[in-house]
């Protein structure tokens, strides 16, 4: 966890977006950021964290003596509030970097949802792109603008397919994959629950995979794990092992 390279006033804008105190604008502005810019999820992960630790009743102790220790000035001493957007940014510093070294409260030690979920996410690779028929034509077109990134130009394609095959599970297991792909998790459940809805799809077990990841960044560790077991790949046994 790196706090050097955060800004006071990124800060001040993650902490309010934590509290769901932006304006209606700034959160716009704010999730454009989330989406497009690099590392900056990381940055609210990481303020995320260390706010969460400082609100935990044995952190508070510890700071507490650690703090008591470090001078004996009333100004130089953190006066916590249950509410942690009272802490000034400067103290807020201090007490991170206390967190950091101390390396021993488990919060600390143990990977962040989102932290798990960036690990164990990887886009669908998508399907060969033989582009035989005409009948398929479309389908294969979008399927490599899918792969060279632009999920938004493959979305147009396989979301207007699914007006006419709504039930079709090769459309919505990739509109889902699209979505995801695309930083928009929550729009992609409804197009993987469709895929597991059907028994014999070949990708039943993808989906269930993806569906326990959605949940797992969403911080519904009951639904991750009832999707992740649900799934045959090695790498949902894996992550259900480190939420056990």
């Amino acid at each position: 966890m790196n706090l050097n390279n955060i800004t006071q006033d990124e800060f001040e804008r993650i902490e309010a977006y934590l509290n769901n105190s932006l304006s209606k604008e700034d959160l716009q502005i704010f999730k454009n950021r989330l989406q497009n810019e690099e590392g900056f999820a990381t940055k609210v992960d990481n303020i995320k964290t260390v706010l969460t630790g400082i609100e935990t009743q044995a952190l508070k102790e510890q700071l507490d003596r650690f703090h008591n220790d470090l001078t004996a000035n009333d100004k130089d001493t953190i006066s916590f509030n249950p509410k942690v957007k009272s802490l000034q940014w400067k103290k807020i510093a201090v007490a991170a970097a206390f967190i950091i070294a101390a390396g021993s409260f488990w919060f600390l030690n143990r990977k962040s949802n989102a932290q798990l979920y960036a690990d164990f996410y990887t886009p669908d690779p998508g399907l060969p792109t033989t582009m035989g028929t005409n009948d398929n034509y479309a389908f294969y077109e979008a399927m490599v603008s899918y792969k060279q990134g632009h999920y938004r130009e493959a979305l147009k394609t396989w979301t207007n397919g699914l007006k006419t095959k709504i039930n079709n599970d090769t459309l919505n297991y990739f509109v889902g994959s699209a979505l995801l792909a695309d930083k928009k998790e929550n729009e992609a459940v409804s197009y993987f629950q469709n895929v597991t809805k059907q028994e014999h799809s070949i990708f039943k077990s993808e989906a269930y995979y993806y569906l326990g990841l959605i949940y797992l960044k969403n911080n519904n560790i009951e639904n991750a794990r009832e999707y992740l077991g649900k799934s045959n790949f090695t790498k949902a046994k894996d992550l259900l092992k480190k939420l056990n």
